[in-house]
């Protein structure tokens, strides 16, 4: 798996966490990091994970508010766990990560959905994203 694959899969295990415990996605990290120092057993957080969380955290508002307009019939709070936090990952990095190559943040988020989540869930994941790619010169613009 590249590295930078690598980093993404942490990146949503980081932000599914901190979803499931009810915490912020800085102290998931933190925690993340604090234990890959202690035990070598652990994953080291890379660069590029810190980054995607840390991005994320600093735009995650908007990004809720992008996907509960846009997600057709499907409320943030009753979207599956895991389903909910790759299109927040796919989302900061299509709209924010400027380096990253659109097709390349859909297709990522894509493969997370198939590993982690339903049958159903790449389609929903890749048509949510698809959305936000035409949408993306006026996303930016009107974050708050």
């Amino acid at each position: 798996m590249a590295a930078r694959s690598k980093a993404r899969k942490r990146a949503f295990q980081i932000l599914f966490e901190a979803d499931q415990r009810g915490i912020t996605v800085q102290n998931v990290l933190a925690d993340w990091i604090r234990h890959s120092r202690s035990d070598d057993r652990q994953p080291p957080v890379n660069e590029y994970t810190m980054q995607l969380v840390e991005g994320y955290a600093e735009h995650v508002a908007r990004i809720d508010e992008l996907i509960a307009t846009y997600a057709v019939d499907w409320d943030l709070d009753r979207m599956p766990v895991a389903d909910r936090n790759i299109v927040r990952l796919g989302a900061y990095e299509l709209i924010w990560e400027d380096g990253t190559p659109d097709a390349v943040a859909i297709d990522e988020a894509v493969q997370l959905a198939k590993e982690f989540s339903t049958d159903e869930s790449p389609a929903f994941v890749n048509g949510l994203l698809a959305r936000f790619k035409e949408l993306k010169p006026g996303l930016r613009r009107d974050e708050k």
